[in-house]
């Protein structure tokens, strides 16, 4: 009888604020919590170093990237890793991790909530 037992299968990590929170901003007024959550998602894409990362995911073959593929946005790695970590935390990338890399993928319902948030001011 074998002694080994099945791996669990790993999820891609999804932070909570993945969920679209806000309605288009001329509708109504936004409650406090929802000012929150999307200040935190603009707040990360403010940065032109997490822009430039943000847009080398959404624009990358197939929908995702390697981190091994985008990190040659000028700064060490530590600190790319850094910048990935805070747009995955504000919801706008997801990730997995296959072997020793780790994939992006920008999470399309979470920036189609901005646009249209955004697309009423026109």
């Amino acid at each position: 009888m074998s002694n080994t037992r099945a791996l669990p299968l790993l999820e891609p990590e999804v932070p909570e604020a993945v969920a679209p929170c806000c309605p288009p901003l001329t509708e109504r007024p936004l409650t406090a919590e929802e000012a929150e959550k999307t200040a935190r998602m603009f707040k990360a894409l403010g940065d032109p170093v997490r822009l430039r990362l943000f847009s080398a995911v959404a624009s990358h073959e197939g929908g995702e990237a390697c981190v091994c593929d985008i990190s040659d946005v000028g700064v060490s790695q530590p600190t790319v890793s850094h910048h990935l970590k805070k747009l995955k935390e504000a919801g706008l990338l997801t990730s997995e991790r296959r072997g020793t890399w780790v994939y992006y993928r920008v999470e399309p319902s979470v920036v189609a909530a901005m646009g249209k948030m955004l697309g009423s001011l026109g």
